[in-house]
Order: structure tokens, then sequence, then C-alpha cells
């Protein structure tokens, strides 16, 4: 059960020659924590003292963060420390308001992902004000760093329509000061031992993302009846994180697999993250039909572990992923998408294992041990020198 909000320090509080770090995550998703801890693991040389809030009641945590956080951590937000660091969904122009303090601190922001570019189901209620604090605290931080060039990107254009539509008093000039202070710094994956011989067909197939509209559920339906349709060798693992609500085409994958099911294989979340990754080493193939995907970690950790990759053409999968483990990108066409992953998956079948371990030693450039320098640096430079700031 999460409490309310998590508090980690690194150390008991002696500081030394360490840079003091800290470290807020106002919507504690996977992959937000799997960064903050990776941080705090493979940085030792840096002390941080982190706050977290769990990842729920997001119109209220985006916007109510600062408010909690104020009130109840106070006096560990005052503390002596050199380098503010916060996720993009803190509202950090509130909480500086709150905690004075704060405001004298020089302060990187880290995106994950960007309100902007998050596709629509239609069901959503409309409201600016995720896409404001993003903005806004964006505006007030010395470096903002983004996960992939595609969030870098499609969050300042996100940002420039934002100010176009404003009716008047807009600042000239705004977006221009956000990009002159980005740059692109990935999620480092944990490290892994070399990928594992795998097994002979059937290939295992793993779908591992969260079960939600903008992951593409309809080109996941659309491939698995295909593939059981033709009678391919494969065999589906749908896995991943499930909330109380599922797209109906998870029911209708559901009803094919239990109606096939030698192509059916892991199904629903995996409990043990031991588990999901003796999973991972011993598949073939990770696909992704995601519609939004701001770094694609589901599928680098995958592909680390020895699966071939099999990803769209479009959003950060082109920054990570090389034209051959990428298809055609055509996501209002689902059953054409599904076709070209078909496709690919009759050509894997066919020239294993030939084809395995070469997403590996790519993944590797983005690993812990390939990063950790750069966001040594990254920090150091930081928390050396106050950088020009919005607020002077």
């Amino acid at each position: 059960m999460w409490r309310r909000w998590t508090v980690r320090c690194s150390d008991d509080g002696a500081v030394g020659a360490r840079v003091r770090v800290l470290l807020l995550s106002a919507y504690d998703a996977p992959s937000q924590r799997y960064w903050r801890e990776g941080l705090a693991s493979h940085l030792p040389d840096v002390n941080f003292t982190q706050l977290a809030l769990p990842p729920r009641y997001f119109s209220w945590r985006i916007r109510g963060n600062s408010l909690s956080w104020a009130w109840s951590q106070r006096e560990l937000l005052q503390r002596d420390y050199q380098l503010l660091v916060a996720t993009s969904t803190v509202d950090l122009s509130a909480l500086r308001g709150f905690v004075p303090a704060l405001a004298a601190l020089p302060t990187l922001i880290y995106c994950h992902e960007n309100q902007f570019a998050y596709p629509t189901s239609g069901r959503e209620h409309h409201s600016l004000e995720p896409r404001v604090v993003n903005l806004y605290s964006a505006l007030c931080a010395d470096r903002v760093v983004f996960n992939s060039g595609w969030n870098r990107d499609s969050f300042l254009a996100g940002a420039a329509e934002l100010l176009r539509r404003l009716p008047d008093q807009v600042p000239p000039g705004l977006v221009a000061q956000l990009a002159g202070r980005s740059e692109v710094l990935p999620v480092p994956l944990e490290p892994a031992p070399p990928p594992q011989a795998r097994r002979g067909l059937p290939l295992e197939v793993v779908w591992n993302h969260r079960w939600e509209y903008d992951k593409g559920p309809q080109a996941l339906l659309a491939l698995v009846r295909q593939s059981v349709q033709r009678g391919l060798p494969l065999r589906f693992h749908i896995v991943g994180q499930q909330f109380r609500r599922a797209p109906a085409e998870f029911e209708a994958l559901r009803a094919l697999l239990a109606a096939h099911p030698h192509h059916a294989g892991q199904w629903g979340s995996i409990a043990r993250r031991e588990d999901y990754l003796a999973l991972l080493e011993r598949a073939h193939v990770v696909i992704s039909t995601a519609r939004h995907e701001f770094q694609g970690l589901a599928v680098m950790e995958a592909a680390l572990r020895g699966c071939l990759p099999l990803v769209p053409d479009r959003l950060s999968y082109r920054e990570y992923f090389d034209a051959a483990w990428r298809y055609p990108s055509t996501p209002d066409q689902p059953e054409r998408e599904a076709l070209a992953m078909v496709q690919r998956l009759q050509a894997l079948a066919a020239s294993w294992p030939a084809a395995a371990g070469a997403a590996a030693a790519a993944m590797r450039r983005c690993t812990w041990p390939a990063l950790a320098p750069g966001y040594r640096a990254l920090l150091a430079s930081c928390a050396a020198a106050h950088l020009p700031s919005p607020r002077q």
C-alpha cells in the first residue's frame, strides 16, 4: 500500500563533498519511480533526498502536489540543498511560492512526458490545467531535460500552440527561451546479463504496456486475430499495468485467446519483477502498437534482455530503434498495421535464431553504465552555478 507520500534519504545526512539534491516526483508512476530509484542507486556520490506522491487521482495530483508538500513536508523542503530536481508534473511555480526557500535553488525539470502530446480518447474532460502546469514549471526551471527528442519537440510545439491561442498579454519569446535551456537525456536502463539462447518455435511474443487506449489495443487485437487466422507459430503474452477500466479490446483478446489456447501465453499483470524479467529472457519478440510513446522503456528493457523489438515507425521509436525493427505507421488503420506486423513476424519465424541478440547490443548505450557520467556531469554543473533564470 502506498502512503500519502514517501520520503527517502540516500544517507544519514552527512554532507561531505557530495552534491545535495532535493528530488521531487509528484505522480510517481512506474517509469518515474524507475528513473528516480536509478538515480539514487547509480549515483552514490550524490546525496538525494526524495519526495514522491502516489500515481492516482491525476487531475488533483498535478494541481495539488504543491499544496500537499508545502504543508506536510515544509521542514524537509527547507533544508540546505544545492539543487532541486523535479519531474514535470511538479507544480513548481506554486511550490516555490508556498516555500520561498526553494526559489533560491538552481532547478532542473525532468520530463518523462508532456501533456501536450497525449492522444485523446474522446471521453476525457478537456482541461488546460495539466498543460499549464507543465509550461509554468518549465519556465521556472534553469534546465529542462527530456527523455527523447520527440518529447522535447512535441512539448515545444504544444507550448507554442497554446500560447498562440491565449487572448493577450503573452510575453514574446517564451518558447525560444525554453528551447535554449532544453536538452535530451534518456531514462537509463538497469544493466542486464548477456541474452540467453531461446528455444525454437513457436515464437514467444510479448506485448508489455499499460492497458489503455493510447497503447493501441485495436492494432493489438487485429494482430492476434490475423495471426490466429493464418495459423502462425506464435504465442502471445499480453502483460502490463492494468487499471479498474480497460478498453473493450482486451476482453475481446481474452475471448480470442481462450478459443485458441495454443496461441495463449501469460495474461495480465505479473506481480513479481523476477517473474517478469524471466518472461523477457525467454521470449523472442517484444511488440508495441502504441499511439503515443515518449521513450519506450518497456520495449527497450525487453530488447536489452534479448527480445527483438517490433515497433511502429513513429514517435520516440525512431530515435532508439533501427529501421529494421520498425513497421510502417498507419495508426488510424489498425488492420493495416497488423498486416505489417504479421509479415515481419512471419519473416522472423523463418529466420530465427539468426536475428537473435541483435537489439541487445544497441540497447546497452542506454544503460546506467553508459549514461551515468552524463547524469553526474549534468547535476554537478547545475548545482555549481546559477544559470540565467526566468525570474531575473
